[in-house]
């Protein structure tokens, strides 16, 4: 997964697969993605920095199945105006978390640092299920799933999925119409 360098075959590739037909009418542009960059403090992962900047900024098309928003946008299920987001503080977690049935309350300062640190939101999958590329940390350029029950990364290394991990093998995994946990 290189995330500082975008191969324009897989550029290609992401755009077909959103049907990005617009001649980039519908991305950013890179003045504006760095600007984005600079506000935040962050440098976005390739090739989603790319995707944003010369594709689309956002899709209707998927994926998730409701559509990627687009770079400065959450979900309207979100759950909050996105105000306490810190996308230069590290995403804090490397593993995946399930705080739903623990014995215990989770503690309120890493839940909210899981939701709104160091990731953007991808889209929905509705009721709260959100994908967000991790951006800062550890897991810079992988994607999660995050919901109200716990959060899980997107990739087969990790066990649950075939998929390959990052943006590229995200979209690529939901194009070629595959379940997003579809190990067994």
């Amino acid at each position: 997964m290189n995330l500082e360098y975008v191969d324009p075959a897989v550029l290609a590739e992401l755009r077909e697969a959103v049907g990005a037909d617009d001649d980039g009418a519908s991305a950013l542009g890179r003045p504006a993605v760095r600007a984005f960059e600079q506000r935040h403090g962050v440098v976005l992962p390739e090739p989603y920095r790319s995707f944003v900047a010369e594709v689309s900024d956002g899709s209707k098309a998927g994926p998730p199945d409701y559509g990627l928003v687009g770079l400065e946008d959450l979900p309207a299920d979100y759950g909050s105006d996105g105000s306490e987001r810190d996308l230069a503080r590290p995403f804090p977690l490397t593993e995946p978390w399930l705080w739903e049935g623990e014995d215990d309350e989770p503690d309120e300062a890493r839940l909210r640092s899981v939701f709104d640190d160091g990731s953007i939101v991808l889209g929905t999958d509705g009721c709260g299920m959100n994908w967000h590329l991790i951006v800062t940390g550890p897991h810079r350029g992988h994607v999660w799933m995050i919901s109200g029950e716990g959060a899980m990364p997107f990739g087969a290394e990790f066990g649950h999925t075939t998929g390959e991990p990052g943006f590229a093998g995200w979209v690529r995994h939901w194009a070629a119409g595959e379940e997003w946990f579809d190990a067994g």
